[in-house]
């Protein structure tokens, strides 16, 4: 059966990874402002403090992961008192070595490698607002390793690069994702998957993308009732269990019109339509445009 997770970060496309190491001793602290593309930090060494704007403030340590999806406004600092650097990511240069932060020279209280990419999809949006704020992992050697790949290979101008830097960034978010506390996360895809009763009714959608669900026939899949089925889903998902098929159905539709080798009629039939024009009609509501007239202007 389809992996939901392993088929959300291939449709989210990722790639294009820029990755800097940062340290910081003494009194120090840096303001982001907020950058709106994913980004990770790994600490190599040592310990800092991290404030995410509107989540509450976390100590990371050596061997600790965060994954921002959407990369909000947020402080890095030390642990003492300080009034922080600010910095704009979309402004600043890229830096060609380590960042220093506080007191020059000497043994630092910490370092880090931290990197940011971009996602090709146009439904990025969507699925990261299925996604945590922020995934905070500890103590999961295989990211560390993937870590220090991907901060291995985007310093170096070798031959494949660009392949390969997608490719480990693939692994890293899946790894992430699946390594995180799923259980603990707000509404969205992670906990969704999470949830027993939930995960079977997931991985049906799909795998069987094409089949008319209906409400009821999702709900046996879980073995609720329609209605305990409806409500678990809307609260633990965030979205209604329709909505989120619709939601996917016309993200896998886009990815399949971008490409170029499938007619409307074809596509229409593997995302569960039975005839072009109705799947032109639920289209156009979903995007904006017809599928014909998309197909063309991402040409």
């Amino acid at each position: 059966m389809n992996d939901p997770l392993s088929e959300v970060i291939a449709l989210l496309q990722p790639r294009a990874v820029f990755s800097k190491r940062i340290s910081g001793a003494g009194r120090w602290g840096v303001r982001y402002a907020d950058f709106g593309q994913p980004s990770f930090c790994a600490v190599l060494e040592g310990s800092c403090r991290l404030a995410v704007d509107g989540e509450r403030a976390l100590t990371l340590e050596a061997g600790d992961f965060v994954l921002l999806p959407a990369t909000p406004g947020f402080t890095l600092s030390g642990f003492e008192p300080v009034r922080p650097e600010r910095i704009d990511p979309k402004v600043t240069p890229a830096p060609t070595g380590e960042v220093r932060h506080g007191t020059r020279g000497g043994r630092p209280d910490v370092r880090l490698l931290g990197g940011y990419f971009l996602f090709d999809s146009p439904d990025a949006a969507l699925f990261v607002s299925l996604l945590p704020a922020v995934l905070h992992v500890r103590g999961v050697e295989r990211l560390s390793v993937l870590v220090r790949l991907v901060g291995d290979e985007s310093n170096e101008q070798r031959s494949g690069r660009d392949l390969v830097l997608t490719r480990l960034v693939e692994v890293l978010l899946i790894e992430a994702l699946r390594s995180s506390s799923a259980e603990d996360a707000p509404p969205g895809l992670l906990r969704g998957l999470a949830d027993p009763r939930l995960a079977p009714a997931i991985r049906h959608m799909h795998a069987q993308l094409a089949r008319s669900w209906t409400v009821a026939q999702l709900a046996r899949t879980a073995a609720l009732s329609r209605s305990a089925f409806f409500e678990r889903f809307t609260r633990t998902v965030g979205l209604p269990p329709m909505e989120y098929l619709l939601a996917w159905r016309m993200a896998v539709a886009r990815d399949l019109l971008r490409r170029h080798d499938l007619g409307i009629a074809e596509v229409a039939e593997r995302v569960g339509y039975g005839s072009a024009s109705t799947f032109s009609t639920a289209f156009s509501r979903h995007v904006g445009q017809p599928p014909g007239r998309y197909a063309r202007g991402v040409a």
